[in-house]
Parts: structure tokens; C-alpha cells; sequence
């Protein structure tokens, strides 16, 4: 995923993309857990300022500079107290998968886009600036599910780690919350190694197939449209 390996058009559509997602894709990630919280009870974010699509109450520059680097990131954590949830593990597992929620929907939606632009007759004039736009919402695609994925890692303090909580047994979440250091370490050195490249990778694939799949209508219906 290293973005750098050579510069030219594609490079500079990806540098842009990856600017685009650190201004608007991390701000909806961290507002859905923002939004979640309070429709849960919880008003710690709305007094944080968090609860807005702000790019600036929400971007942390080392996550942002990764992101644009390696196409993986994070955003600053939404402040939640959970004590203010009718129900603390499920309301808190809700909130954790609002974020990783909102990147399939913006994922979906520029699989959807690109769905449509796949079966455009457009005049030769207007191939390239379309060739263009349909690699930048591909990339815009495949980044969110990136984004997606990779929070849903059951490792702090990514928010897959809260989802598992949920279903885990107390003494489980004491063992796995007293080896965070650790375990931490483990997954920085899987990523600097890239150990998990390759499973990552199958699911991001897997993922936008069946995405790809929801919208095979949009096919049909170009092809009865253009008889």
C-alpha cells in the first residue's frame, strides 16, 4: 500500500484522494461514533465539540501522515463515557461500529458511482477526464474499506477491540485489556513487517466484490437502456 513508488497522473490522484479522505472520511468515521454516543445517552462528545464534520476537530497528524502514506490511518478518538449508557457493554459496542459502519457506507456508495460511470457511452473527448474520475472513486472506495477493516482489528484502540468485548467473558477482556501493551506491539510490528498485508488484502477484496455485487442490476439495466 506504500504510496510512493513512482509519481505521475495516478500518483497524484491518489495523493489527492488520500487528502480528500483525511478532510472528510476520518470526520464522518469519528461524527458516527460521536452521533452513536448521544443517540445512546452519552452528550461527552457533543460537548467536546466532536460531534461535527470539522476536519480540524477531528485529524491527528501521525494517523493523517500514514494514511496519506500507506493508505491506512486514524483519526483523534471521540471522548466517550460509557457510564452514561442504559446498557455499557452492547451501547459501547454500538458506538465502536459506528465508525467502521460509516466507511462501507462511503464505500458503497462509490462502488455504486463507479457502477454507473463503468457504463457511460461517453464521446471520446470525455474518456480520460472519466477514465480519471472512475480511478479516483475506486480509490476513494478501496481506502474506506481499508479504513473499515483495519478498525475492526479486536485490538486496542481500534474499534473492533470494544465489539469483541462485547461477546467476550469477563475474565477474557481482563486478560486482553492487562496485555494491551503487548499486544499492541505485536500488531505495530505486523504492520511494519507486513504480516498482515496479505489477510487484510483478501478481505478488502472480498468485500468490494460483494459490494460490487449489490449493484449488478445497474448492468441490466444500462444494457436494456442502450439496445
Amino acid at each position: 500500500m506504500f504510496l510512493f513508488r513512482s509519481f505521475g497522473p495516478e500518483t497524484v490522484i491518489l495523493i489527492c484522494i488520500r487528502l480528500l479522505i483525511v478532510f472528510t472520511i476520518l470526520p464522518i468515521h469519528e461524527y458516527a461514533h460521536a452521533w452513536a454516543a448521544r443517540k445512546l445517552g452519552d452528550n461527552t462528545a457533543l460537548i467536546a465539540g466532536r460531534l461535527t464534520l470539522n476536519p480540524l476537530a477531528h485529524v491527528a497528524p501521525i494517523g493523517a501522515i500514514l494514511l496519506l502514506i500507506f493508505g491506512f490511518g486514524w483519526a483523534k478518538p471521540v471522548p466517550v463515557n460509557p457510564r452514561n449508557f442504559s446498557n455499557f457493554r452492547r451501547d459501547n459496542a454500538l458506538v465502536s461500529a459506528a465508525g467502521p459502519i460509516s466507511n462501507f457506507i462511503c464505500a458503497i456508495v462509490g462502488i455504486f458511482i463507479n457502477k454507473i460511470l463503468g457504463n457511460l457511452v461517453l464521446p471520446e473527448s470525455a474518456l480520460t477526464a472519466a477514465s480519471f474520475a472512475y480511478l479516483a472513486v475506486y480509490y476513494f472506495s478501496i481506502i474506506n474499506l481499508n479504513l473499515a477493516v483495519f478498525n475492526l482489528l479486536p485490538i486496542r484502540p481500534l474499534d473492533g477491540s470494544n465489539i469483541l468485548a462485547y461477546f467476550l467473558p469477563a475474565k477474557a477482556n481482563a486478560f486482553l485489556y492487562k496485555h494491551t501493551g503487548v499486544i499492541q506491539i505485536i500488531l505495530y510490528l505486523a504492520i511494519f513487517l507486513g504480516i498482515l498485508s496479505g489477510p487484510l488484502s483478501w478481505l478488502i477484496d472480498k468485500f468490494y466484490s460483494l459490494f460490487n455485487l449489490l449493484f449488478f442490476w445497474v448492468d441490466i439495466i444500462f444494457k436494456l437502456i442502450l439496445r
